[in-house]
């Protein structure tokens, strides 16, 4: 195994249902991989069985350590691209791929799921960044645009205005 101080997890997007093979064939190419998996029952009719499902489903986590790695890792059958934000490459920090490793590997935790906040109708946020930060709102519409419709009560008037997503990072309790 590599000294992993130089490199960086970064996030690869992966074709449905092929994170277990992608993950297999990083290994094969000796690249450092993870695979985030949940045990679940899935119930039948006539049975029950134990199958093991990607906690992030289409991502597979690869350690790079070099541009040749970054590569590499990309040209895997089923490998799509890198996840970004933006310019910015996601990259996950060594503390949180050891925090989901723990979570997973623990057999007393039970029932995981991942939850990445999405917009529903009737929630209330609160905007974080942009020219309206800190301003309450309930949401009234979700579009395909990345981009939502909110309700601003101020005034005792309605104002409907079309908002990008990402300014709103955390709920607020009703």
């Amino acid at each position: 195994m590599s000294d992993q101080k130089s490199g960086k997890w970064h996030v690869i997007y992966v074709k449905s249902r092929y994170e277990k093979k992608v993950h297999k064939y990083l290994k094969e190419k000796n690249l450092i991989s993870f695979l985030p998996v949940t045990k679940s029952i899935r119930k039948w009719s006539d049975r029950k069985k134990v199958v093991f499902k990607p906690l992030f489903p289409s991502y597979v986590f690869v350690y790079i350590n070099t541009s040749l790695d970054f590569h590499k890792a990309l040209s895997v059958k089923g490998a799509c691209c890198y996840i970004r934000f933006g310019k910015e490459y996601a990259i996950v920090s060594d503390k949180e791929i050891n925090q989901i490793k723990i979570l997973v590997e623990d057999d007393n935790i039970s029932d995981i799921s991942t939850n990445n906040h999405n917009l529903k109708v009737g929630d209330t946020r609160q905007i974080e960044s942009g020219p309206l930060s800190g301003l309450e709102c309930e949401i009234l519409k979700v579009g395909n645009s990345n981009s939502i419709k909110v309700k601003l009560d101020s005034l005792q008037q309605s104002i409907i205005a079309s908002v990008p997503s990402c300014y709103f990072n955390c709920s607020i309790e009703s």
